[in-house]
This record gives structure tokens, sequence and C-alpha cells, in this order.
């Protein structure tokens, strides 16, 4: 695929459903998300492992996909009810201010939030908590600055 190229849209869309399906049908998914479940359960599991709790709209569209079938084991409604909560907006804003601050940990700091000198993930935590404050804003956070002045920072480039 050529972002740019003519038809290249459809080709990202194309690659998408494939791979949800192919996702879906993996044994480990299929182990944990049964085709025995009802496709609210179905639904109702995903959000949960999502970690969030969705609207009523969004889990019944999701449900939907299913067409008022009785059990969740038609795979491409699997996938399509997997892409509705994978593609939500809340879930992709918790792992954007996740992945924004481990991005800060590996690097300006080249290391886990639980390494030495951490031993646990308290700092991770604490500017996670900062920068969902912040509504994501690293800026007014004053994150990045915050990296950027620590003396484990600067401590790489000499004395």
């Amino acid at each position: 695929m050529v972002v740019g190229q003519t038809g290249w849209e459809q080709v990202l869309e194309n690659n998408k459903i494939a791979f949800i399906l192919q996702f879906v049908q993996r044994s480990r998914f299929s182990t944990s998300y049964s085709a025995l479940l009802t496709p609210p359960q179905f639904v109702d599991k995903l959000f949960a492992n999502a970690g969030f709790i969705p609207t009523t709209a969004e889990r019944n569209a999701a449900i939907n996909e299913f067409g008022g079938a009785a059990a969740a084991d038609n795979q491409p409604a699997r996938a399509r009810a997997l892409r509705r909560v994978a593609e939500n907006a809340t879930l992709n804003g918790n792992e954007k201010n996740r992945a924004f601050v481990l991005m800060q940990y590996f690097g300006y700091l080249r290391r886990n939030p639980n390494d030495p000198q951490d031993t646990d993930y308290s700092g991770y935590d604490f500017w996670l908590t900062k920068l969902n404050e912040f509504n994501g804003n690293f800026v007014n956070a004053d994150m990045v600055q915050a990296f950027i002045d620590s003396g484990e920072y600067r401590g790489r480039f000499g004395p």
C-alpha cells in the first residue's frame, strides 16, 4: 500500500478487514472469547478487557453487528464488533496517553518505567495521572520539559 496512490484508502480498509477477521480466528482469541457466548456477553467482555464502560449507543452498535443472532459464533460479526471496540475514541485516548508516557521513558531515559532507579511504576503512574489531568496536553502538563530537565536524562551526556 502506498499512501497517496489512487485507491489507497480502500486498500487500507481492505487490509484492516482482513487483519481483524484473521485476528478473531486465532486460537488465543477464540479461547478467551468463546463462540458460545451470547452477543451481549461477547461485547461486554470486549469492553471490559479494553478497560472502559461504553455508552449505551456504543455497546448496542457492537451487539447489533450480530444481527440478532443468539450466539457470538459468526466470525465476520465477531471481527466487526472487535473493530468497533478497538477503534473506540475513548480507548484510543486512554491508550494514547499510556503510550506517550511510556515513550518518554524509552526515549529520554532509555529504560522501562520500573527499571532501576525506580522499582515500581510510581513515576509512570504520576506522569500518566498528570497527563490525563491535562487531557493529554503534554505541554501544559510540563511533561517533556520535566524529562529533559531530569538529572537522569542530563546524566547521559556527561558531568
